[in-house]
């Protein structure tokens, strides 16, 4: 069945890194492209980074450029987020989610759900001092 798996996550300091990542499994990972979303308390989900099926095109929301980067290996099946120079306002629970369409993945009424198969399960990451 499909399967997407996050890990990843912890409690950092600020100016510091984590790499999370996302494991794909029952279904052609290389017919979808892939996003990171987050959502913190109170907070409505943000679209963080998309990158397309072959990985040739990223997107990335404004609040993480240049701090952030996707990328994915079509052969492990797997998206990765890294995320250097991390604020408090990074700590937020992380998800990915698998569409084969790449502009699915900007509809601004996405928010993650338990019931479909193409969102991972939360990842939490925390940013404290």
């Amino acid at each position: 069945q499909v399967q997407l798996v996050g890990s990843g996550g912890g409690l950092v300091q600020p100016g510091g890194s984590l790499r999370l990542s996302c494991a794909a499994s029952g279904f052609t990972f290389s017919k979808y492209a892939m996003g990171w979303y987050r959502q913190a308390p109170g907070k409505e989900c943000e679209l963080v980074a998309t990158i397309t099926r072959t990985g040739g095109t990223t997107n990335y929301a404004d609040s993480v450029k240049g701090r952030f980067t996707i990328s994915r290996d079509n052969v492990k099946n797997m998206v990765y987020l890294q995320m250097n120079s991390l604020k408090l306002e990074d700590t937020a629970v992380y998800y990915c989610h698998a569409d084969e369409d790449v502009f699915q993945l900007f509809r601004p009424d996405l928010v993650p759900r338990a019931d479909d198969d193409y969102w991972g399960q939360g990842i939490q990451v925390t940013v404290s001092s």
